[in-house]
């Protein structure tokens, strides 16, 4: 028998933020004409819902290290539409940046959910739509959550003292990637979560059961389980267990 849960929780505990606003010199920093500016409030997260034995992502992003993109949309048929990019959030200077007044929004990115692996994280985080009023500032808060899925494979002691002869188990992504062994208990990967894109999966895998009578060859079980409309920012965790285990 596969028992699996999703648990999916909204990453809001911030660990790390930067706010780009509070006081300014009102003689230096005056806004004039129909240009206004953008005060942008970040903020990120890397815990994951302790229900599900407290994992934590590692090596989590500062947010000078989320890339950082302004669009806008053209006003008029006398205008055109307004897209800059930075390579660091750290170098964006709200109070230097002007824009004119419109329609606009903000996305912030770090990583690439289609990179796959251990310790693989992608984040992102976008605004609604919001106004640019001229001579004036607008305040626009974003946090950036997990853009992967996560998968965790287990085995219950159950099913290691059935399948006394040993097992492995592999995951293979909707984008062909393998990953051998993942319930392995020893390693720098042991325990670790998967990081995979949000679509589709599936867990393959072989158990052997030794046999209880001399000259008799061992019971070999072969398994796989699929799993379909895989969403970001949901742990995946199969457990294993021993219940027929495909027999």
């Amino acid at each position: 028998m596969t028992n699996y849960t999703t648990m999916k929780k909204v990453l809001l505990c911030a660990i790390a933020s930067l706010v780009l606003a509070g006081c300014q010199n009102n003689s230096e920093q005056e806004l004039v004409g129909d240009m206004g500016r953008i005060a942008i409030d970040f903020s990120t997260s890397g815990e994951v819902d302790t229900r599900a034995d407290g994992i934590l992502l590692e090596n989590l992003p500062t947010p000078a290290d989320f890339t950082l993109k302004i669009s806008g949309a053209a006003t008029d048929e006398n205008t055109s539409a307004f897209s800059k990019e930075w390579s660091s959030f750290a170098g964006y200077n709200y109070e230097e940046e002007r824009l004119f007044h419109g329609l606009y929004n903000v996305a912030l990115t770090y990583g690439d959910p289609t990179v796959e692996g251990y310790n693989k994280p992608a984040f992102v985080g976008a605004s609604n739509d919001f106004q640019i009023v001229p001579r004036s500032e607008v305040e626009v808060p974003i946090t950036a959550t997990i853009a992967n899925a996560l998968v965790v494979v287990e085995v219950t002691d159950s099913f290691k003292k059935y399948f006394t002869s040993g097992y492995t188990f592999d995951v293979v992504t909707e984008a062909g990637n393998t990953f051998d062994n993942v319930t392995a208990e020893e390693g720098e990967n042991a325990g670790k979560p998967l990081f995979i894109a949000p679509a589709s999966f599936k867990v393959t895998g072989e158990a052997t059961k030794q046999a209880n009578q001399s000259g008799v060859q061992p019971t070999v079980v072969k398994m796989e389980h699929n799993f379909t409309n895989v969403a970001a920012r949901t742990i995946y965790r199969v457990k294993m267990d021993v219940d027929t285990a495909g027999e």
